[in-house]
């Protein structure tokens, strides 16, 4: 079971740190990503993370403001959100994935096993 938070209402240039926080389960086996989606919108991917060594992958609208990580000790996966846009307004959704991940997959929503139940973040102008 997963379970999201840390979203919130703050302004275009400020940041938030969403946490996802699983239960019954170790993160640092699963492949981990987090998905947004807006209203009348398809899901997009924004970032997703490897179940072990390096291999973090960004969707090209946050890339270079938004940071996946993990804190195994605490089966926590993090996205820190910097330099937030209005464009950025979404529910935001964390997922694992089981199994050896490839990078083709962890960019899949439909590839995703287990999902949390979003945490809304709205960036006004």
């Amino acid at each position: 079971q997963l379970q999201a938070s840390g979203g919130g209402l703050v302004q275009a240039g400020e940041s938030l740190r969403l946490s996802c926080v699983a239960s019954g389960s170790t993160v640092s086996s699963y492949g981990m990503g987090w998905f947004r989606q807006a209203p009348g919108k398809e899901r997009e991917f924004v970032a997703a993370v490897r179940p072990s060594g390096p291999g973090t992958y960004y969707g090209n609208s946050v890339k270079g403001r938004f940071t996946i990580s993990r804190e195994n000790a605490k089966n926590t996966v993090y996205l820190q959100m910097n330099s937030l846009k209005p464009e950025d307004t979404a529910v935001y959704y964390c997922a694992a994935q089981s199994g050896r991940p490839i990078m083709s997959s962890l960019l899949d929503p439909r590839r995703y096993d287990y999902w949390g139940q979003g945490t809304q973040v709205t960036v006004s102008s």
